[in-house]
């Protein structure tokens, strides 16, 4: 149970209050000095806003932007690359060397257009993506010299081929 002189007030006078000095000299110092540095600081973050704004809102576009010629050349590239490692025999001993500059090229030609809008919806662009994917898939999971089946390597020629018809027509 609690104590009941915690629970009653005490009879005691409270302490006064010791009053406050006046210190308005070095209160107004510290206010107008207060003051201009908040003005310079607002002023300064308005200045790096109005510079860093533009940059920010201006549409990013990707580091390796490419023209549609450009794009049709590489893709054409890629393309041949492509049906030239396929056609090798697996007893022909610049395979592995031909699958890994396949590689190289894919990986350099999916990065670059990977992130182009413009491109995404093109049938072209889905139907090389679709085959270098599947071919890489491939020669990683089963070495670069082990030979594509049959039927995966007749998909993916079929693959280059409407890639290939559809990269003649613009689409």
């Amino acid at each position: 149970m609690a104590s009941p002189t915690l629970i009653t007030p005490s009879t005691s006078t409270p302490k006064p209050l010791t009053p406050i000095r006046s210190k308005l000299s070095s209160t107004t110092t510290a206010t107008v000095s207060t003051s201009v540095s908040s003005t310079r600081r607002r002023e300064f973050l308005s200045l790096a806003a109005g510079i860093l704004t533009p940059a920010l809102l201006l549409p990013a576009t990707s580091a390796f932007a490419a023209s549609d010629e450009e794009y049709v050349r590489e893709a054409s590239e890629v393309i041949k690359k492509v049906r030239s490692t396929l056609s090798m025999e697996k007893s022909d001993p610049n395979l592995a060397d031909s699958v890994t500059e396949l590689r190289e090229a894919s990986n350099y030609w999916v990065a670059k257009y990977r992130r182009e809008k413009a491109l995404l919806g093109r049938a072209s662009f889905r139907d090389i993506y679709s085959a270098l994917n599947a071919v890489s898939g491939h020669y990683v999971s089963f070495g670069p010299t082990t030979p594509i089946p049959a039927k995966r390597k007749q998909r993916i020629l079929e693959e280059m081929d409407t890639a290939e018809k559809a990269l003649q027509r613009g689409r």
